[in-house]
């Protein structure tokens, strides 16, 4: 090897496809879908955009596989803890790494939010696979703990209650995200962390 030439490690194309998209999930944290661009990754990238579409093929199969790397982040980092054995402890360490994460992804999570809404058909099965992981979880706790089935049942009824209340935690942590004014973000978790186990005792 000559001065000055450094080694570089050839990855292989799923690794650089991979690479690609941590890059895109990256950028989607502050601009929305629609300013993702292949122009932008390719030069935040330093490739051509000729190789880009090689990965992706078009720009809207690039926005898909970006929008459900995003999806996969948010069920990963929201993910139950093993060694947290009260219930509700748990619901409230998953709300607040899901706070965590739309503070930090909040433009690209209102583009996919909008998206599932504005009828893109892709956009929306992204979403409701996001949603289904995340609601699911709730009725099936890592350690299979009794008190969790006590304390969210897992009947009709309560689904369709976690539905609800889902849509409305998401409500409230981008509205929050936007313009928190005077409530604090222990006052918006404690309000998430409540109100599910609250509804449900309803239900009885």
């Amino acid at each position: 090897m000559t001065a000055g030439t450094s080694s570089r490690t050839r990855l292989s194309p799923d690794e650089r496809r991979a690479q690609l998209l941590d890059l895109g999930v990256r950028l989607l944290a502050t601009r929305s879908l629609d300013e993702l661009s292949i122009d932008l990754l390719a030069e935040e990238a330093g490739i051509s955009r000729g190789l880009l579409y090689h990965y992706f093929g078009n720009k809207h199969a690039f926005h898909e596989a970006v929008v459900r790397r995003a999806a996969d982040d948010l069920i990963a980092q929201t993910a139950p803890q093993a060694d947290i054995d009260d219930p509700l402890e748990q619901l409230a360490v998953s709300m607040a790494a899901y706070v965590d994460y739309v503070e930090s992804n909040h433009a690209g999570y209102l583009s996919l939010v909008k998206g599932a809404q504005g009828g893109n058909e892709t956009l929306r099965a992204i979403y409701d696979e996001a949603r289904g992981a995340l609601t699911d979880r709730i009725f099936s706790p890592p350690d299979g703990d009794g008190a969790q089935a006590e304390l969210i049942p897992d009947t009709p009824v309560v689904r369709l209650l976690v539905r609800s209340w889902a849509a409305m935690a998401e409500d409230l942590v981008l509205a929050w995200v936007a313009e928190p004014g005077d409530v604090t973000r222990e006052e918006l978790l404690h309000l998430l962390a409540t109100s599910l186990p609250a509804l449900v005792a309803a239900t009885a």
